[in-house]
């Protein structure tokens, strides 16, 4: 036996692989102690005297101290706004407004790490995430949206599109940049000024847009973000100079602001909650299914609008599927977001927390079987296990209402027509997944399916050429493609 050999046999065979700590550093991200608003090209402090801090989800530390804005200030933001667009703006040659999409675009890409680090430093996501979908995917945004700014009279043939104005717009939590980019963009692109108010709980990458803004020399008051609550908003809505509301967020505030909206003329798109259905048939690859059903609801702790939700599973396979979900649910790890291993994140809020407490309780007094793998949450922070109900009713509130949290209900079905009316038995509309090898049921289902996404053997996939949106308490409008760009023009 050689001197080789033996060595090997006194080695240990691991009977497990344990992942150490792979954190990214947080002092790529300078912050500052205090933020005002960013109205008019300048850092100004907001009339209204008021002021919160914003909290790391993580460990409950406290990031910054943030402004919020007050009626007289959103007035002097939409002031800004309009004095940008009357004075330059939407006059300049569309090649010109090109330029300075593409200098954001590339700004972007250039202090990504610093941008992925902060994101999931106050909202609470995995770095992995941040990182490789939401950054990526923000500036791709910014290009594509660029290409398109002097070719408005090919995106819309004879049908000359101009600048609506002023556009008032709101995101939300769970993709702060991402959301803010697929506002933003468009509206630039078409000649319009934009006032942004992003979510009193995550408003940090905003503020650090603003510093893009001033790097690409974007002219004063093209870009205004004013940062509050929902007083904040509700103030821009109904702002008489805003010629334009978008809004991302919950339905009942989406039904607040189109009610607001009502007779003002005022143009309108809104993009609101979901309970996407997730369909398995029972010819689908099933390693594969398994991984689009984690990723459809796990993926950045289930705070996505159209998180698939409701798993409907063909009876045939529902054994197999369910032992493969929770073996897979077991080696995924839950912890600091930014560590490079973490698959599931920070809940985004204590508020949040307790809604996706209160939910699951219900689900099991309803009666579901509930499952979750063994995980060690940590004690600092708001944290929720993935979690996975089975034996569910389509009546139970598990199933009817937006979670929008790492929580699945799992319901089964015998035929297609089975499937369809139960996926479209809510009052949402957002998105669907299917799954199958066949070409032609992908084509019928996606054609039955009332949601505004389908996708086929895949989830949660995005592009910045291709419209997204939903019906039904949904909302209404689209957000990407030629379809997001039309929210933002207007024809003679």
């Amino acid at each position: 036996m050689t001197e080789i050999q033996k060595r090997q046999d006194r080695s240990p065979v691991p009977s497990a692989f344990d992942y150490a700590p792979a954190p990214e550093s947080r002092e790529i991200v300078s912050l500052e102690e205090r933020y005002g608003l960013f109205v008019g090209g300048e850092w100004v402090e907001p009339k209204s005297g008021e002021s919160h801090p914003t909290i790391s989800p993580a460990t409950e530390e406290e990031l910054a101290e943030v402004a919020y804005a007050g009626p007289e200030d959103v007035g002097l933001a939409v002031d800004a706004a309009r004095d940008a667009f009357d004075n330059g703006w939407s006059d300049i040659a569309p090649s010109e407004r090109a330029k300075y999409l593409f200098r954001i675009a590339r700004l972007l890409q250039e202090r990504s790490r610093e941008f992925a680090v902060l994101e999931s430093l106050d909202g609470g996501k995995p770095i992995r995430e941040s990182r490789d979908v939401d950054l990526p995917l923000a500036a791709a945004h910014f290009f594509y949206y660029a290409g398109w700014a002097d070719k408005l009279e090919y995106a819309f043939p004879n049908r000359r599109p101009k600048p609506v104005g002023v556009a008032g717009q709101i995101i939300p939590w769970n993709f702060p940049l991402l959301m803010l980019s697929w506002k933003i963009a468009p509206a630039l692109a078409a000649g319009n000024t934009v006032v942004l108010k992003p979510a009193e709980s995550t408003p940090l990458t905003a503020l650090l847009f603003c510093d893009v803004v001033r790097q690409a020399e974007l002219p004063p008051g093209v870009v205004n973000i004013v940062t509050g609550d929902g007083r904040a908003g509700a103030e821009l809505v109904k702002h008489p100079g805003v010629d334009k509301v978008a809004f991302t967020g919950s339905t009942d505030v989406g039904k607040e602001i189109q009610r607001a909206v009502a007779g003002t003329g005022k143009k309108l798109t809104l993009e609101l909650g979901g309970k996407a259905a997730n369909i398995i048939f029972d010819d689908a690859p099933l390693d594969q299914a398994v991984e689009g059903i984690i990723n459809g609801i796990y993926f950045n702790q289930g705070h996505v609008c159209c998180a698939g939700s409701r798993l409907l599973v063909q009876e045939s396979i529902y054994e197999q599927v369910i032992a493969k979900l929770k073996r897979r649910m077991g080696t995924l790890r839950v912890g600091d977001p930014l560590d490079k291993n973490t698959d599931i994140g920070a809940i985004n809020s204590k508020a949040q927390l307790e809604r996706i407490q209160e939910l699951v309780r219900s689900g099991e007094e309803e009666g579901a079987d509930v499952f979750q793998p063994e995980c060690r949450l940590p004690e600092k922070g708001w944290w929720f296990a993935p979690t996975v109900f089975t034996n569910v009713a389509q009546s139970y509130r598990i199933a009817q209402e937006e979670i929008f949290g790492p929580v699945l209900s799992v319901l089964t079905f015998r035929t297609p027509d089975e499937a369809v009316e139960k996926a479209n038995n809510t009052p949402y509309g957002l998105a669907a997944g299917v799954w199958t090898e066949k070409g032609s049921r992908i084509l019928s289902m996606a054609q039955r399916l009332r949601a505004g996404v389908v996708w086929a053997n895949t989830y949660n996939r995005f592009d910045p050429t291709s419209p997204f949106g939903g019906y039904k308490e949904s909302g209404f409008g689209r957000e990407g493609g030629l379809h997001g760009l039309e929210a933002y023009v207007r024809f003679d």
